[in-house]
Order: structure tokens, then sequence, then C-alpha cells
């Protein structure tokens, strides 16, 4: 999207629980429909297979290009999709606990990196995950955003009621540290997930991060959340402007020791 000389665009990342029911169908494409959103990041869509006419079950016609890594049976899964007429998409990496596609921008030539991330529930495997999220070697200049749903709080108000691991707590925010991270506060919404209960647990899980090299491209970069129906999760969507051209495209295979 344009407006005068900015360049204006959305990002819903969201934990879907699952794409296979048609009852769903519907309100998640007016979840999309309803932000104008370019990109789409889904978590655990449960789904072991992915085609284009599927994906118009779920997405508006402009949604039109797509990069999927399969659920193990109905777990995990997840999705990235796009509007192709705006960008060019080219899955560089994926794992078992995440997705990555780099994205070059049709109007402007532009070159930047997108995460989905969908970490896992049980302790011993979250350990695994942070392992691994610490170990990323990203170059400096790599324009980098990295969202999804981490399974892990920050701090103990994350949630609305007592307890939390505190070591899981350290260990993500020393990743996050490591990784040179810069956290993209989420506005109008104090959690992201609920148990869905009489007296719910209420937490933050889902998160948004930036490189130092993204808020210098991308100024005006914000995160807001929707309503979760009909997941237990919340969609977020990134809002990215700029007003600022890029100066040359960077290439993300050139750095494969990300990989």
């Amino acid at each position: 999207m344009n407006q005068g000389h900015e360049r204006i665009w959305n990002v819903l990342s969201w934990n879907v629980r699952g794409i296979n029911s048609p009852s769903k169908w519907n309100v998640i494409r007016d979840k999309i429909t309803e932000t104008a959103c370019d990109i789409v990041y889904f978590q655990e869509t449960k789904k072991e297979t992915l085609d284009l006419a599927f994906l118009k079950n779920i997405c508006p016609s402009w949604i039109d290009a797509f990069e999927f890594l399969p659920s193990i049976g109905a777990s995990g899964g997840l999705l990235v999709a796009w509007k192709s007429s705006l960008f060019k998409g080219e899955l560089v990496f994926s794992n078992e606990y995440a997705i990555s596609v780099e994205f070059n921008s049709q109007h402007n030539d532009s070159c930047w990196l997108l995460t989905n991330v969908y970490a896992p529930c049980q302790a011993e495997d979250k350990l695994a995950f942070l392992e691994w999220l610490k170990s990323i070697q990203m170059p400096d200049n790599m324009d980098w955003l990295i969202l999804g749903d981490f399974n892990l709080i920050r701090r103990p108000e994350n949630r609305n009621k007592e307890g939390g691991n505190i070591m899981e707590m350290f260990l993500f925010n020393e990743a996050i540290s490591a990784l040179g991270l810069n956290e993209i506060t989420l506005q109008g919404r104090k959690y992201t997930w609920s148990n869905k209960q009489a007296s719910p647990l209420l937490e933050k899980l889902d998160w948004a991060f930036t490189s130092n090299s993204w808020l210098l491209s991308y100024l005006d970069t914000s995160l807001s959340a929707l309503d979760m129906t009909p997941s237990d999760h919340c969609p977020c969507v990134v809002k990215i402007s700029s007003h600022i051209p890029k100066s040359a495209i960077f290439r993300f295979e050139n750095y494969c020791q990300y990989c």
C-alpha cells in the first residue's frame, strides 16, 4: 500500500490452532480482509499438505503465493503467504521451529527477511529451541523481522497469575540480547493467549522482534492484536511503513551460516 511517498504494508501473525475445519475458514479470511494484510504468517496449521486451491479457502484472492512447513500429523505446521503483486518471496530456511522467507519488494527492490516461529510447549523442548535461537548468526545489516508463537514469557507480568519458569525467562531474554533484537511493543492488549477456563490463565506468548537494521529502514513499525476467536491466541498485526528507500539489495543466501 502506498500513501504519498510513504510505503505501508501489514503482516498478520496468528497461531490459528488448525485450518482444517471449514467452520474456521470464513473467520480467518475475514481477519485478513479486515486488516488489509499483504503477508500472512500462521502457526500450528495442523495441516500436512497445502496447495493454492486450499489457500483460497482461508485467504482473500490477493494472497496468492506461499511457503509451507507441513505438520507432523496433527502437531505443528507453519504457513507464510503473501501478495505476489507486491512481493517476490523465496524460502531460505526452515526447521522444526521456524520458516524464513526473504522478500523482495516489487516497487523498489528492497530486500528483507521475515521469520515465522512456532516454539514447542514442553520444557525440555523449549531449552533446545532456545539453544537454536541463540545460535543464529544474523548479519548486522540484515533487515529482519522475527515473529510468532514463542510459547515463552519474558517476565512475570507477562501472565495474569503467579508462576512461570524464571530460568526459561532468563534464557529467552539472553537469546534476545545475544541476537541484538528489539521487541515491538504490543499495543492495546497485555496478553495474547488464554486457556479459556472460567478463571482463565492469560499469557503473552506471541512476540515480534526486529534487528537494529530493520529499525533504521522501517522507522514506523507497530504491533496490535485482534479478537482471538476462533483460536485461543490473538491475531497480531505488524504495520510497517517507511519514507526511506533502500540503497542496495542484500542477498540472504550469501550468509548460509544462519542455517
